[in-house]
């Protein structure tokens, strides 16, 4: 359409009708004389509108969902915390119970073998000695700790103290190879000593080479002279493997060690030795045999055995 003075005088009687009729809804209300004509146009353009509207939704849908996810993610992450931090409790107090656990059977052990512990933690592995079996405890001369004192648990022989320093000692282990210690058999006096040997049993040379030995029997420290590195009656191990004798002076068993080396956590080291030989009074209660189920079979005639029988009558 060109501009021209028609064009131009129509656009402007548009304006004032519009804005006449812009009035007179304002005024009327809900009574407003256009209000037919808002409904029918709500009714033609109704459906236009629903479809831009479906059109539009999921794109809102879309984006309140990642707004509304942010907020699961947060909550996700907060349980997950949670949920971590019950489990290191959790953790925490099954570790707590499995401490109390060996403390408990330790001090049972003092307690019978009436010996004179300090308590202490292992709080490394390995020092700096070598290739050598041996832990670091968190216990030293500061605490009465000395060379050569005997280190327990609640299993029985750990090793013994080697290397004190102020607040910290070292304490190499009973399966070391450097490792001997005097042992003596369980309601006997077969004497022998026992040397380390990593993660295999024992090896003990019987000072007697006819001695009696059988598979299941048990061994305790012999003790040292003044106590000193060993005290008497902790118990080492039981006899897995016994060697055949040859007719020499002595005779070679092998002994699975009570204590297990790759897991040790609190110890106690003997800082006074027992006033009589507790013998085997510390070691601990045997298993109860089993008793093996007998079965008695009884025969009972069969209804053809019978039938037969009756036939020959």
């Amino acid at each position: 359409m060109r501009d021209t003075k028609e064009s131009r005088l129509l656009l402007v009687l548009l304006v004032a009708i519009a804005f006449a009729l812009i009035t007179v809804d304002i005024r009327g209300g809900r009574n407003s004389p256009v209000d037919g004509a808002r409904q029918a146009a709500a009714a033609a353009f109704g459906p236009v509108e629903n479809g831009l509207s479906s059109a539009v939704d999921p794109v809102g849908n879309a984006v309140s969902a990642i707004r509304d996810s942010g907020h699961r993610h947060d909550r996700l992450a907060a349980l997950e915390k949670e949920n971590a931090a019950l489990k290191a409790k959790l953790g925490s107090d099954d570790r707590n119970r499995s401490r109390l656990n060996q403390l408990d059977k330790m001090l049972k052990i003092a307690g019978e073998g009436q010996y004179g512990i300090k308590g202490a933690q292992v709080i490394a592995i390995g020092s700096a000695q070598g290739f050598s079996w041996t832990v670091t405890i968190d216990a030293g001369a500061n605490d009465g700790i000395k060379r050569d004192m005997t280190v327990l648990n609640g299993d029985g022989l750990v090793g013994r103290v080697t290397t004190v320093g102020p607040d910290t000692s070292t304490v190499l282990l009973a399966n070391d190879p450097d490792f001997t210690v005097g042992t003596r058999m369980e309601g006997g006096d077969e004497l022998g000593f026992a040397s380390g040997q990593g993660d295999r049993p024992l090896r003990v040379e019987l000072l007697n080479g006819q001695a009696e030995v059988h598979k299941g029997d048990r061994l305790v420290t012999f003790g040292s002279q003044n106590d000193r590195p060993f005290v008497p009656g902790v118990p080492v191990g039981v006899v897995s493997r016994i060697d055949p004798s040859n007719g020499g002076l002595t005779r070679t068993i092998y002994v699975t060690p009570y204590v297990g080396f790759t897991k040790l956590d609190i110890v106690g080291v003997v800082v006074e030795a027992p006033k009589k030989d507790p013998r085997d009074e510390v070691l601990p209660a045997k298993p109860k045999p089993i008793p093996t189920p007998t079965v008695t079979v009884t025969v009972t005639p069969s209804a053809n055995a019978s039938a037969s029988t009756g036939q020959q009558q």
